[in-house]
């Protein structure tokens, strides 16, 4: 979403020579973005700074268009906050304090300051990248303002510790823009071009959008028909997976118990701090046998990566588990992901699904 604002937004900057310039709209869209995910400041830091040193009548620009804008959009975000929440609370500034002064994303792995620039950047732009290099080569100079963004935005993300590509998503419109100039200029090769960005990215689409990784949503397929149970009531699932693998209840829309692995950020200061996942990797099946010691306590359904059966399959056998399918998720399984997710139940007198 962040993304896309981005390149609505980029539509109505107002550049020398546009007809579709209007600073109402891009600056409402840049706001309605910074609302929905802060981090879109980042790339509008340079643009909007070089719109306000263009602007002959800058009082008109803050007080007429930046504050109005200002105030409607965190206005409405401070309600609608304040409606969900039950308090006042400054969302924005909460994101700040956890993801920056804190800087407790590093929980969830670190990168080297150079990433976005020998990884981040040219794995986003992927076939992208030869034609972006070359079309900053020939763009007009008036375009080059929108060379900042691009470098400013992985200059500021390089600052932190936690690196992940989509961090840095919102400045692939900008990146186009100059592949658009590259194209172009190649005219004798454009269709040859043309071709080899159609193909070179629409073939990896189609297998990592439709065959790669697949099993976390399809075996929710299979959860959700524990909604038609008429044991539902009583049904217990446990996904015993990394945490967040799979969706929850945006695909389950019924009040069934389920419950995974939990990886919280250590909020409590503690250097020793483990999370549940982890903990439960280091020996998983001494961490199933502690934490079922009643078989009162023990979930009608296991959903875990095939890589982990044979390690608690001595769990699954005393305990009365039984495959009742298995998902293909991967053909390329790595660490604790497996290339199949197998679905236990247990056997009762309950005529589960």
């Amino acid at each position: 979403m962040e993304t896309i604002l981005t390149i609505f937004a980029l539509s109505y900057y107002p550049i020398k020579g546009s007809k579709m310039g209007n600073s109402w709209k891009y600056l409402a869209l840049v706001a309605l973005a910074i609302v929905i995910r802060p981090t879109a400041v980042i790339p509008w830091i340079p643009l909007v700074f070089s719109h306000f040193l263009q602007e002959q009548r800058k009082a008109d620009l803050i007080l007429h268009t930046c504050i109005p804008v200002g105030l409607v959009t965190v206005g409405t975000s401070l309600i609608i906050d304040r409606v969900f929440f039950g308090e006042w609370v400054l969302v924005q500034l909460n994101f700040l304090k956890f993801n920056v002064l804190q800087n407790l994303g590093t929980f969830y792995g670190s990168h080297p300051w150079h990433w976005y620039f020998t990884q981040g950047l040219p794995v986003i732009l992927g076939p992208h990248l030869p034609f972006f290099i070359h079309g900053c080569a020939l763009a007009p100079r008036r375009y080059h303002i929108f060379l900042l963004p691009v470098i400013w935005t992985v200059l500021v993300y390089s600052t932190l510790s936690h690196k992940e590509f989509r961090f840095i998503y919102p400045v692939l419109p900008f990146c186009m823009m100059f592949c658009g100039f590259s194209l172009k200029h190649l005219k004798a090769w454009k269709k040859t071009a043309s071709s080899f960005l159609l193909l070179s990215n629409l073939v990896p689409a189609l297998y990592t959008g439709l065959v790669h990784q697949r099993g976390t949503l399809d075996v929710m397929s299979h959860i959700q028909q524990l909604c038609n149970s008429s044991q539902q009531s009583q049904a217990f699932v446990f996904i015993l997976m990394p945490c967040h693998s799979t969706p929850f209840y945006s695909h389950v829309h019924c009040p069934l118990k389920m419950r995974f692995l939990q990886c919280p950020p250590n909020l409590t200061g503690h250097e020793s701090y483990i999370d549940e996942a982890d903990v439960f990797y280091s020996n998983p099946l001494a961490w199933l046998n502690k934490e079922f010691y009643n078989d009162t306590l023990l979930p009608s359904h296991l959903i875990l990566f095939n890589v982990l059966e044979q390690e608690i399959s001595s769990f699954l056998a005393l305990r009365g588990y039984e495959k009742t399918a298995t998902v293909f998720h991967t053909h390329v399984p790595q660490g604790r992901v497996g290339s199949h997710i197998s679905i236990y139940r247990r056997k009762t007198e309950m005529n589960y699904p």
